[in-house]
């Protein structure tokens, strides 16, 4: 592939044909800003729209399509929080001790009224167990004294001692789930609580992987002179296994062949929501990804990236499907995946909150950097600052290529683009590799 300029526009040649790349940063030439590649790539994206109701024990992870409100209260009655005895809080007259008959036993699940009972009675109640109705106050068991069917009270409760109100919890019709969020385990323990079965949840998002590069073999198979096994899959491919909105369809390694290129392109596009891809994006003569993309009528709209790693990332839409195609290198895949396109990918599958969570930490190094572009450094906890925040130690700058610093580092740690070094104590912000 090479560009070629007509009337102010950049023009790639592909397959032949003269295809036109519909792409303002293309235009411009210009190397976009971090946080403005992430709003276009997330830009781009568009919710799916296809709804499946699932049980609650298929829906963990699951994008929740609509918000979900609580068809009860919660707890539905008022219920005792303590083993003890049920009691009347007016019938405690004068000083004390009280002494009460023990007119009867609630337990969990009780379901008999216990009404008409006499002034001056009390009920053996167990923790869950229904307040019958005029009980007000429950008397835990260790601040009794019982004597066969008589219990002693030495102190006078206050009025709902011990005792769950009916919807303190939960009120009946409130909203539980909002539309967008991932259903976690607490979630559902909750929706299961106020006995919903099951929930409408967007469908999961397919997305495609393809591999380029005639030197990929996979694991395991011999190497010859010039080859390199592919870690990109493998590392894509457990990524999104940490994803339940999503689907992997891998289209697997695909030799630098224009023809058998945009063959695989477009089997993708048409099963896929999105095509992530690694290798041929850069400007050499056998980086075809980008040629096999426009001839499918791909629409870009990011090109170069003022971030290291990641530099050479491409994103966009071909026949509206989202099109990512990334760094063969492993360490700039890796960080282009992570914060620029997995939050796009987030979008598409219909979650609200799309960004990665960052954290506040303190460095414990000093480095400089190029004034202007966003780095993204391995690093690991060394300990705590004294205000309590991780302290990060430096593991290397690496190469776009280094897999060790990776391996061994705790997370990934922001350099922003404002700052021209780092200095110690320089508070940054820090990713878990376990968020």
């Amino acid at each position: 592939m090479r560009e070629q300029t007509q009337g102010g526009a950049i023009v790639f040649h592909a397959a032949n044909r003269v295809l036109p790349a519909d792409c303002s940063a293309a235009q411009s030439g210009k190397t976009i800003a971090f946080e403005a590649a992430v709003a276009k790539a997330v830009a781009l994206a568009h919710t799916v729209r296809y709804r499946e109701h699932l049980s609650l024990a298929a829906s963990l992870g699951r994008v929740c399509a609509v918000a979900i409100h609580s068809p009860i209260a919660l707890p539905p009655f008022d219920n005792s929080a303590m083993d003890g005895f049920a009691v009347r809080t007016s019938d405690f007259n004068g000083d004390g001790p009280w002494t009460f008959r023990v007119a009867g036993r609630v337990a969990a699940g009780d379901v008999r009224a216990h009404d008409h009972l006499d002034p001056r009675t009390a009920l053996r109640i167990f923790t869950g167990a229904p307040v019958p109705a005029g009980f007000d106050a429950v008397v835990m068991q260790e601040q009794c004294e019982r004597s066969s069917d008589m219990v002693t009270v030495f102190e006078r409760p206050r009025r709902g001692r011990h005792v769950r109100l009916a919807g303190e919890d939960v009120g009946a019709g409130s909203e539980l789930v909002t539309r967008g969020k991932a259903l976690s385990a607490r979630d559902l323990t909750l929706l299961a609580a106020v006995g919903i079965a099951d929930v409408e949840v967007l469908r999961r998002i397919r997305i495609g992987l393809l591999s380029t590069g005639s030197e990929l073999k996979e694991p395991g198979e011999p190497l010859a002179h010039g080859q390199i096994y592919n870690s990109n899959r493998v590392m894509l491919r457990s990524l999104l296994a940490a994803c339940p909105w999503a689907e992997v369809v891998d289209f697997g390694i695909v030799p630098d062949n224009p023809d058998l290129l945009a063959d695989a392109v477009e089997r993708a596009v048409a099963s896929c929501d999105a095509l992530v891809t690694t290798g041929g994006v850069s400007a050499g003569e056998e980086d075809h990804m980008i040629a096999a993309a426009l001839q499918h009528g791909a629409r870009l709209d990011v090109l170069k990236v003022a971030m290291r790693p990641g530099k050479p990332l491409k994103v966009g839409t071909i026949q509206s499907k989202l099109f990512a195609g990334l760094p063969g290198n492993p360490n700039a895949a890796l960080v282009a995946f992570r914060q620029i396109i997995l939050p796009a990918l987030r979008r598409l599958a219909g979650l609200t909150e799309v960004q990665p969570h960052w954290f506040s930490a303190v460095a414990g190094f000093t480095c400089k950097k190029r004034q202007g572009r966003t780095e993204f450094a391995p690093v690991r906890i060394s300990g705590r600052s004294e205000t309590g925040e991780p302290m990060l130690e430096l593991i290397e700058r690496g190469s776009s290529a280094n897999l060790m610093a990776i391996a061994l580092a705790d997370g990934i740690a922001l350099f922003p683009a404002e700052v021209a070094e780092i200095t110690d104590s320089m508070p940054l912000r820090y990713e878990p590799f376990s968020n």
